[in-house]
């Protein structure tokens, strides 16, 4: 099988499972687990951040640190295709009585004018606005790269207007290994930022969140809220430790099978998609519905083993992964020009 549906799908390897049935535990809802301090310290310092937390899942990442940023009858800017929008829930409503207020960005990537025109003047009518939420890569958007001078002039316009600034962070390694900026000059213009292990980096379970101490103390409350206080749970921070020392580099070459993928479906008559913004591990192209739909291509490819998610009626998106090997990818265009 060749399973294209996310970069979630992947596995812990051997060397990873051997780390984590070693590993030390205590009781986290205490802090006493020497494996998850070791992992938020070590995640704390690679991003330049003061301290960090361990969370559960990403959709935790991101609802425990606007819950931390804001209070009910607030709104929070982001884009229209942006994970916290579409894929949470209804999270902010239902855990922070807050509201989202999402712009079209150009490929996923917002401009300060944008957000500029969108910031609520003081009125009693209105909802406070009070967070600027980023997403870099941006997944609906196809893992497009977030443009470090864009974020630079966001962050300029936050502080004018007293905003804080959260960085959906999830696939962040793959935008650092993409660009060669490393992850510390990306969040320094954000007040908050999480990263996920469990896609690219390979470990199975978890996120983590960085910030400031007073920000963190205040996520650290809303995690027990929200029930993602976790004890002995080092067996799990083990993998993501392991992920994050050792599997970041060979992002890379998710990023050229993903490439490669894209060249292959660019010479395919009935799909189309934009070659150039294939910038990091995420291919989204469209099928000509004159074909068949994207839900009929998924149910052809998965009965040849190749799996994939419909996204729109014409739009598929496929996500390469340590999962998924250059041989694979072969085998996959190939099997694309058999059903098309």
């Amino acid at each position: 099988m060749i399973d294209l549906r996310s970069d979630t799908v992947t596995k812990p390897s051997k060397a990873m499972r051997e780390i984590m049935a070693q590993a030390e535990v205590g009781d986290d809802v205490h802090g006493e687990d020497p494996t998850i301090n070791a992992l938020q310290e070590y995640c704390a310092e690679l991003y330049g951040k003061e301290t960090a937390l361990y969370v559960p899942s990403g959709t935790m990442a991101n609802q425990t640190s606007l819950s931390a940023h804001t209070q009910p009858g607030d709104e929070i800017i982001c884009e229209y295709g942006s994970h916290i929008f579409n894929y949470e829930g209804g999270a902010p409503g239902v855990l922070s009585g807050v509201q989202l207020h999402p712009l079209y960005g150009d490929h996923g990537i917002l401009t300060a004018e944008q957000i500029r025109e969108a910031i609520r003047t003081a009125n009693v009518h209105h909802p406070v606005t009070r967070v600027v939420a980023l997403e870099n890569t941006h997944n609906r958007a196809g893992g497009v790269v977030y443009p470090v001078e864009v974020i630079a002039e966001i962050s300029e316009l936050a502080r004018e207007h007293g905003l804080k600034m959260h960085l959906d962070g999830a696939r962040l390694m793959n935008a650092s290994v993409a660009t060669g900026i490393a992850p510390i000059d990306y969040v320094r213009y954000f007040d908050s930022v999480t990263l996920c292990f469990s896609k690219g980096l390979g470990a199975p379970v978890g996120s983590i969140v960085m910030g400031d101490e007073e920000f963190i103390t205040k996520v650290h409350r809303y995690r027990k809220i929200f029930g993602g206080g976790m004890r002995q749970a080092g067996i799990i921070a083990a993998g993501a430790l392991f992920a994050i020392r050792n599997n970041v580099d060979r992002i890379r070459n998710d990023h050229k099978n993903a490439r490669r993928l894209a060249a292959g479906l660019n010479e395919i008559d009935g799909i189309s998609l934009e070659l150039d913004w294939v910038q990091t591990n995420i291919v989204i192209f469209d099928v000509d519905l004159e074909v068949m739909n994207a839900a009929a291509l998924c149910d052809a490819m998965k009965q040849r083993e190749v799996y994939m998610n419909p996204i729109a009626e014409q739009r598929v998106r496929a996500v390469t992964s340590l999962m998924v090997s250059d041989e694979d990818i072969d085998r996959a265009i190939a099997t694309f020009h058999d059903v098309l």
